[in-house]
């Protein structure tokens, strides 16, 4: 008989991408690359665009993520017979949560393959956290997070009672964001509500280059720092099967 090893198990995981975003497509490769050999498993990842420049919430911005076109771009990765596939942005936090399951559930019916998204993800870890106080931290304008603050009152009954945000449109220019401008943003909210009543942090735009700072605040601050490139990632594996607990460096997250 043959000892030689298990052949791997192959796993495509296929990624939605805001046309001007440049960060989470090299994170999700570094999460990814971050899976131990132990798991047998080689996981990659594809990525599919459509055309988002700016944010806001303008009739223009807010059509940028009009289904038709998102379900053309995963049409495209169901063409790489893709195992999963997910929306790596957040707009559902501006949109309201059903924006998020329509997709997923119009993916599923075009494709046949399953779908999860940043947000609905993120929502997944908040709720094995039993997370009731959230702090933000976006580079939006006001109302955009004015209008994230009141989805996820309205839909989870979650409160939002500290944020930082940049007040910045330009989507393509906020992945050269660095620890520099972010280091203060997430220790002002964590400060602000004071460690007893600060819950979560959620870094939330997956244009900015966060996630592989998360384990460094988590430490920093003693709470869980969830970002939204890595949710989306985190969730896809699940969907897939996999064990995440033994992925190191990108947070609590992988533990749940």
């Amino acid at each position: 008989m043959s000892d030689a090893p298990l052949k791997p198990r192959r796993i495509r995981i296929g990624i939605l991408v805001p046309s001007s975003n440049t960060a989470l497509e090299p994170l999700t490769t570094q999460i990814l690359a971050s899976i131990p050999s132990s798991a047998n498993v080689h996981v990659t990842a594809h990525f599919s665009r459509f055309k988002v420049t700016t944010i806001g919430l303008s009739d223009s911005a807010l059509a940028q993520f009009d289904h038709e076109k998102m379900l053309e771009a995963a049409q495209l990765l169901a063409d790489a017979n893709v195992d999963v596939i997910g929306w790596s942005g957040t707009s559902a936090g501006w949109l309201g949560f059903s924006s998020d399951e329509q997709l997923c559930q119009l993916i599923q019916q075009k494709t046949g393959i399953p779908a999860t998204t940043s947000i609905l993800a993120l929502n997944k870890a908040l709720e094995k956290l039993r997370v009731r106080r959230l702090a933000l931290v976006t580079p939006y304008t006001v109302d955009v997070q004015k209008a994230i603050i009141e989805t996820y009152a309205s839909s989870l009954g979650i409160v939002i009672a500290w944020e930082r945000h940049l007040s910045r449109t330009d989507n393509v220019h906020l992945a050269a964001l660095g620890a520099e401008t972010l280091d203060p943003m997430v220790d002002g909210v964590v400060k602000s509500g004071g460690m007893a009543d600060v819950e979560a942090v959620t870094t939330f735009c997956t244009n900015l280059s966060a996630a592989a700072e998360v384990e460094r605040w988590e430490g920093q601050h003693g709470v869980p720092v969830l970002d939204t490139v890595t949710t989306v990632v985190w969730d896809c594996l699940k969907l897939c099967g996999l064990n995440t607990g033994d992925i190191k460096g990108w947070g609590r997250i992988m533990r749940l």
